[in-house]
């Protein structure tokens, strides 16, 4: 379900393009979704019901990573998990709920997107539930099996209480939370540099091409689409962008811009699929060109009408 105030979330608004928006639905709304946020769906899948290729899907899949960081994707489970799932759609609890919550989060193979949605879970026995299938053992989790209505409301005093056991598991989960926290800093601060060296070409290229090397204010709007497009190679497709300016010698932003548009809204990503691009236009062209029939030059003589009486006199 979707509520109506999911247009009113600023990230939605102002931070998506229209074509993450259609994604973030297609998220919340598909076949494969379930009560507890986090279900099992491949990029094959999500390419197929919406009619993009896996590469589209895979640079949508890294925005909503790491640039809206709205989602959770483990690609071994092949199991998606939606961050404010619990906030919008878990309110209500009941012993039919609870039975299902707990059912679904049992299949669940990756705990840590169980961890990653509880914390945007409001409600006290079901975020229970989830910090539970994040701590307890398994002979722990049966327990839950048969839970009546009226022990719904002592879930949260009957398993936040934690053991020495259970104690020193938490101190081995966060030495493995550090762990992987330390690899993440690591992998963002290489792609950090990454993005430097991108920012320098884009803008070697920009100032030696006669684009307007005191242009400042043109340069970081350009540099924009470095980091907010749905471009799988970004800085190759500016460049490439710039270059058919020069070529065209319009060496202006929004032309620059305008080529960057027409590739994105026609999910042009990569630049292989630039030449299939054009090709395809070309071929629509002549197409055109044949079907429409050829028009009358100016200054061309007129049809011969034969008028019979033309030279008599009565």
């Amino acid at each position: 379900m979707v509520r109506t105030d999911f247009w009113l979330n600023p990230v939605v608004s102002e931070e998506m393009t229209p074509e993450d928006r259609y994604f973030f639905l297609y998220l919340l709304t598909n076949p494969h979704t379930t009560q507890v946020g986090i279900y099992k769906i491949t990029k094959k899948q999500m390419a197929f019901d919406m009619g993009y290729s896996i590469e589209s899907v895979e640079a949508l899949m890294n925005r909503f990573i790491q640039l809206h960081q709205v989602i959770r994707y483990n690609p071994d489970t092949r199991e998606l998990a939606i961050k404010n799932w619990g906030k919008y759609n878990l309110h209500k609890g009941g012993k039919p709920v609870m039975d299902c919550i707990l059912s679904e989060l049992k299949n669940v193979e990756d705990s840590s997107l169980i961890a990653y949605v509880a914390e945007c879970v409001d409600k006290e026995d079901i975020l229970a539930v989830y910090e539970s299938f994040c701590t307890n053992d398994e002979g722990e989790l049966e327990d839950f099996e048969g839970v009546d209505e009226s022990c719904h409301d002592t879930l949260t005093s009957r398993y936040t209480i934690r053991g020495q056991k259970e104690e020193e598991k938490e101190k081995e989960n966060k030495k493995q939370q550090q762990h992987s926290l330390n690899s993440s800093v690591d992998i963002d601060l290489e792609r950090e540099s990454l993005k430097k060296e991108d920012v320098k070409e884009v803008v070697e290229f920009w100032d030696q091409n006669g684009f307007g090397f005191s242009n400042i204010h043109a340069k970081q709007q350009l540099l924009y689409w470095l980091y907010n497009s749905s471009f799988l190679q970004p800085k190759d497709m500016i460049l490439k962008a710039m270059e058919i300016a020069c070529s065209s010698n319009i060496r202006r932003l929004n032309y620059v811009v305008g080529i960057l548009r027409n590739w994105e809204n026609d999910s042009v990503l990569t630049l292989e699929e630039i030449d299939t691009y054009d090709e395809n236009k070309k071929q629509g062209t002549e197409h055109r060109k044949l079907v429409e029939p050829d028009k009358p030059s100016k200054g061309s003589s007129k049809e011969f009408q034969l008028d019979l009486t033309a030279g008599e006199d009565w």
